[in-house]
């Protein structure tokens, strides 16, 4: 028999749809169609800054709906700009996917794409080349819909400043992520999520200033936890199932290949190995970061969902288990020591994001990813009082800290040769 021919384009992003469809179809049967028609436009309408979880807002299946909806588009988008489907590709995906549960929505995310896309134009280019970061910058969308929430403007003076920020926030983002990883070196995987940090900073300071009182939130439901424990169990099986066929064996060697990486910035697991092994890699880690959050007690919620779609989608491009279970390890101690627990609502969402540091571990090896993890701890849960809750990959910003700081000084001990270089800056 001859060798299979490998599957069209168009059927590869076929299939990359239908994790997001199964959803949209399985938010239909979670809700009653009325209060479906109640949640949807809730979600809409509801600051969604940080913790906002959609579930208790709308409902999981209005939530689904949602999050189902924009991730579809996002594909789309990336159908029609003719790009090809690698690994970013997946986990850009994966985070409209997650981040659509607890904070972005239909409405919130267009301006800023609209200022990436301007952007792409006034520098000539395609915007397949910043689209991804377009998505990922959309984690700054609660912003816009604060805006929104300006009870003192009539709602058209409301929209333009909400489209005219939007576009702003996007068209400052690509250079400032440029330069965002120059600063941690790809040590922290959430670069966009540390360049929205700096960016939120800015925009809340000049909201504070011109009187705008933004109040800290917690919206957290924890009644979902046993359905989506089975609805989670059955696609991480789907994604093992997917990924061993037809062939386990080159699989296992595709997968071993992954946990020989170190993760940093800029992997991309789908071109180095194929996707078969990526599938694999994304339903292992998708299981321990499950199990990880059930057996400490944890909710399953929105936010907590999402957080393991995000583990799912950097699965493949720099997370595997080797180096997401020390920097995991590293909260839970820390939770130990420390005046929270690990399944309050802001420590769970640490637990599952601390792995933006898994090229710490990746590279320097297990005890420092422990470290890595129990500092990320204490930052995560500090740093975005700066920003009110205002960008959504706070754990992004807090990595990107963690990162500049730890990485210099692991390096020093490493090497006992090392020394900064260059003229010293007083």
């Amino acid at each position: 028999m001859g060798k299979k021919k490998p599957l069209s384009r168009k059927t590869q992003f076929f299939l990359l749809a239908l994790v997001p469809a199964c959803f949209t179809v399985l938010g239909v049967f979670l809700q009653p169609l009325h209060t479906l028609e109640e949640g949807i436009p809730a979600i809409l309408k509801e600051p969604d800054f940080l913790i906002t979880d959609y579930f208790a807002v709308g409902g999981p299946g209005a939530t689904l709906l949602n999050a189902g909806a924009v991730t579809l588009i996002c594909i789309y988008l990336v159908y029609r700009l003719g790009m090809e489907i690698d690994g970013h590709t997946i986990t850009s995906v994966c985070l409209m996917f997650g981040f659509s549960l607890f904070g972005k929505n239909v409405m919130n995310i267009w301006s800023i794409l609209l200022g990436v896309w301007i952007y792409a134009r006034y520098h000539r280019t395609s915007l397949s080349r910043y689209i991804y970061i377009g998505f990922y910058g959309t984690s700054l969308s609660p912003i816009i819909t604060q805006l929104m929430q300006l009870g003192h403007l009539p709602v058209a003076g409301r929209l333009l400043l909400a489209i005219a920020v939007g576009i702003v926030i996007g068209f400052v983002l690509p250079p400032l992520c440029t330069h965002a990883h120059f600063a941690h070196r790809g040590f922290s995987l959430y670069n966009v999520g540390f360049a929205g940090g700096i960016i939120a900073i800015a925009v809340v300071s000049l909201f504070k200033s011109f009187g705008l009182k933004i109040e800290t939130r917690l919206i957290w439901s924890s009644e979902y936890t046993g359905e989506f424990a089975v609805i989670l169990a059955t696609v991480l099986a789907a994604f093992i199932t997917a990924g061993l066929l037809p062939s386990p064996r080159t699989t296992f060697r595709g997968y071993l290949r992954i946990l020989k990486a170190a993760g940093t910035g800029g992997s991309d697991y789908v071109k180095e190995v194929g996707i078969r092994p990526v599938l694999l890699n994304m339903g292992i880690n998708g299981y321990f970061a499950v199990g990880f959050v059930l057996l400490t007690g944890g909710d399953l919620n929105g936010p907590t969902i999402g957080s393991v779609f995000t583990i799912l989608g950097f699965s493949a491009t720099g997370k595997h288990l080797r180096n997401i279970a020390p920097v995991m390890a590293g909260v839970w101690i820390a939770s130990l020591t420390k005046s929270w627990d690990i399944s309050d609502p802001s420590a769970v969402l640490a637990l599952l994001l601390s792995t933006t540091l898994a090229p710490i571990a990746g590279q320097f090896g297990m005890l420092w990813g422990i470290a890595a993890g129990f500092l990320h701890s204490s930052v995560a849960l500090n740093v975005g009082i700066v920003y009110s809750g205002m960008n959504l990959y706070n754990n992004g910003f807090a990595g990107g800290i963690v990162a500049m700081f730890l990485v210099p000084l692991i390096q020093s001990f490493v090497n006992r040769k090392a020394r900064a270089s260059g003229e010293i800056s007083l």
